[in-house]
């Protein structure tokens, strides 16, 4: 295995004991290769959910861009939620995980077909 499929072990593993679900692998694989060269960065590779810079850029190049939402308070809505979920606790909240996440959160999985 490679350096991205071992990520996406790691993401999964994540979905499955921090989110309490079963992951659509096909989907979180698409979803980890989208996000490109940040998951190799330890910095870029995680989110920091209290950091208002940081929610902004994923509701406005991920929600918006990526997935074609319209702007709206919903979509910060939807991030904190997904956030809570994650566990305030848990320092570690993957990118390609939080993602994934709100990408089912809205349906727009039809983004990756």
């Amino acid at each position: 295995m490679g350096k991205r499929d071992d990520l996406i072990a790691k993401y999964a593993r994540d979905i499955e004991t921090k989110l309490g679900q079963t992951p659509d692998m096909d989907l979180l694989r698409k979803i980890t290769i989208g996000c490109g060269p940040s998951i190799y960065s330890a910095d870029a590779e995680t989110i920091a959910g209290s950091d208002k810079s940081e929610v902004a850029r994923v509701r406005d190049s991920y929600l918006v861009k990526k997935l074609g939402l319209a702007e709206s308070d919903d979509l910060d809505g939807a991030i904190q939620s997904v956030m809570d979920q994650y566990g305030s606790g848990n320092r570690s909240k993957y990118r390609a995980v939080v993602y994934y996440m709100l990408c089912r959160h809205f349906g727009k999985e039809a983004a990756y077909a």
